[in-house]
Parts: structure tokens; sequence; C-alpha cells
């Protein structure tokens, strides 16, 4: 069975002081995708980089507490890439994979466009731009899996207030068509939806209001693959017993082997 978790910490310095690392360590995950960093190599110390049995790999921005990149694992890759060839996106540390026999496994760290217009001109660049390196992905004849904090809440179900948010960045209709073409046209699977198809299964709360006591969440984490590693899942789960960030890690079960 291959366990893969994805995790936005908002921070791992952050995570790392709410037990993040020790919830880790018991979860007998394969390779944990996490996002977010908020930190540069200089800050990551011994347990940030090596926890326990695991090695990590980063993608770290140029701007000093801010996105960035990284994946945990057990096993050595046997490659690891950093960036997807954009120097806009690259700078932003937003992308690392990590080649493992005949599977990739990917921590992508999507722009958000909430904070300004600019920044929402800025998400549709790199949706422009990722498109074609997913299609090269997908053609590559290799299983991925593409672990991440998407930013975007694809159907109505995953999102509480869906009717509110309609123009707001997240849940624009060029967002949701782009994933929709992602999933419809280029044939990859968000396998937590071919799984579990109740509504109220979010992943991110905003610390606004009472948002995480009143379940008012977005569903902006994905597990995104393609087609045969999605035919091996065997659970998914959104762990919620306790907060490490603002968003809940994501776990899948494949019946997969390396």
């Amino acid at each position: 069975m291959l366990k893969i978790i994805s995790a936005n910490l908002n921070g791992v310095r952050s995570a790392a002081k709410k037990g993040f690392f020790e919830w880790m360590a018991l979860q007998d995950a394969d390779m944990i995708c996490v996002q977010e960093l908020k930190a540069q190599a200089p800050d990551m110390s011994d347990e940030l980089l090596n926890p326990g049995a695991y090695a990590g790999y980063f993608h770290y921005a140029e701007k000093k507490g801010y996105s960035g990149t990284g994946i945990y694992s057990r096993r050595k890759p046997d490659a690891v890439i950093t960036g997807f060839g954009n120097p806009e996106f690259d700078a932003e540390g937003r992308y690392v994979q990590c080649d493992f026999g005949s599977l990739s496994v990917v921590s992508v760290y999507c722009p958000s466009g909430s904070s300004s217009e600019e920044r929402q001109q800025a998400k549709f660049r790199f949706m422009e731009v990722f498109l074609p390196h997913l299609t090269k992905l997908k053609a590559s004849g290799r299983e991925v899996v593409v672990c991440g904090d998407w930013n975007i809440a694809h159907q109505e179900i995953d999102l509480k207030n869906w009717k509110s948010n309609q123009k707001n960045s997240g849940f624009l209709p060029q967002e949701r068509a782009w994933l929709t073409h992602l999933f419809n046209e280029l044939g990859l699977v968000d396998v937590f939806r071919r799984i579990d198809q109740r509504a109220e299964q979010y992943t991110w709360w905003s610390n606004r209001g009472q948002a995480w006591a009143k379940n008012v969440g977005w569903r902006l984490d994905y597990q995104v693959t393609t087609s045969g590693i999605a035919d091996c899942v065997k659970s998914v789960d959104i762990y919620k017993e306790a907060r490490f960030s603002d968003h809940a890690p994501l776990t899948i079960a494949y019946d997969f082997t390396l």
C-alpha cells in the first residue's frame, strides 16, 4: 500500500510547534507533500529538513516568509525536480517533483488571487502555463500524483457558501472551468471525489468568524492523478481531529507498488 499525504502548513515552523511532525510520524505514510513553507533554507532546522525516518526535498521562494513547497519521503527518489520551467512562478517556490520508479509525486502550491486583482491575474497566468506542464506529465507515460493546495473549489459541493462566492477568487467560473478541463479533457482524476461524494468535506477554513467551528469551509486541497494510479485508490481521509494550520491534511492510500 502506498500512502500519500498532502498538507498546506501555512508556515512549516508554525505547524511544527502545533505538533504536525509528531502526527506525521504516526501516519506510516510513504510521502508527505507540503505547501506554504514560509521559510527558506537558512530557516530550516534538522528537524524540519529530515524528521525521523524521512528526508525532505524542497523548493523555496526567493521572497522571505512566502510560499514554498516540499516532499518528505522515506524512500530516496530517483530524481528531484524543483520548478516547472517558468521563471515567474519558479521564483515563488511553487513546485517540487520526486520520481520513484514509474511514479512521479508532485507537491504544488497554486497561487491565491484573493488578496488583490494583481494576484488574481498572476493566478490566471499560472493556470495558463501550468496546464501545458500537466499535459506533458500526462503524456510521459508515467503514473503521476499531483498533491497540493490548488486554491480552487471545483463544484458547488466543494464550499459551504457557494452562492455568495461565485464572483470571488477560488470559485470563479474560469477557475472552475480550468479544473473541469483537467478532469474531463486531459483525463486527470480528482481521486478524493471519486471515492467520497459527500457534501461538507472541506480542507480549508477562514480564520475569520467561526468558520472552523461551524464548518464553513472550502475544499481546496487535492490529489490529482493519472488514471492508472487513480484506479488503485483504497481510502481517502481529511484529518480534522487536530489543527496544524488553516488547512487539514488530505491522506490517500493507493494499492500501488513502487
